[in-house]
């Protein structure tokens, strides 16, 4: 049965690619707005199924479809990631240097939805959740203003990569690496051991 990745994020490409998966991309090209009173774990969890959904409708043949949709949910002290603040791809330069100032030398939670849709006579539906706790190290504004320069942070959540070489922006974390990167593999590889794809 053909494998869809409803992505065009290279790094969940070379993720998955990890797994020996062949695979084919198709990208979902939903509208990602937050709704108003939408909690970001309710929002994250939406974009991944409403992605495949979106995907899936598009083939002509049975498939399985993963989506993802990755979020770095901001909290202040008295508040949880339920009412936290999402901070999204940076729009500009001084949209990533004032994350990236905020994010400096604090927690915050990385939440990616996995949605795993079979298609066909036996359509099946999987979603879940992986939260990953980053700390960031105390870079400076300097340190900043080179990555900016890279071009890196632009089509990343939070305007940070945790596997940049140059920057090295994360301190410790909590969970899972490759759900900061975007595709958590540990919670694929048992996602597929549910519907019964096996991979090598």
């Amino acid at each position: 049965m053909p494998f869809i990745l409803a992505s065009g994020s290279p790094r969940r490409r070379e993720l998955l690619a990890t797994l020996g998966i062949t695979f084919t991309v198709i990208k979902s090209d939903i509208d990602e707005t937050q709704r108003a009173g939408e909690a970001p774990l309710d929002y994250v969890r939406r974009l991944s199924i409403e992605k495949a959904h979106a995907v899936a409708a598009k083939l002509s043949e049975s498939a399985v479809v993963l989506a993802a949709d990755t979020v770095v949910i901001l909290a202040a002290d008295t508040m949880g990631i339920l009412d936290g603040e999402i901070l999204g791809k940076p729009v500009d330069a001084d949209d990533a240097r004032i994350m990236l100032q905020r994010l400096r030398d604090r927690g915050h939670i990385v939440c990616t939805a996995l949605t795993l849709l079979q298609t066909g006579a036996s359509t099946r539906q999987l979603t879940r959740l992986t939260q990953t706790e980053v700390i960031m190290r105390d870079y400076s504004d300097a340190e900043i203003d080179a990555y900016i320069t890279t071009g890196d942070p632009f089509d990343k959540a939070g305007s940070y990569a945790i596997q940049h070489e140059g920057f090295h922006p994360v301190a410790r974390i909590d969970g899972s690496y490759t759900n900061v990167v975007g595709l958590p593999v540990e919670t694929l590889k048992e996602m597929l051991d549910e519907i019964g794809y096996t991979v090598e």
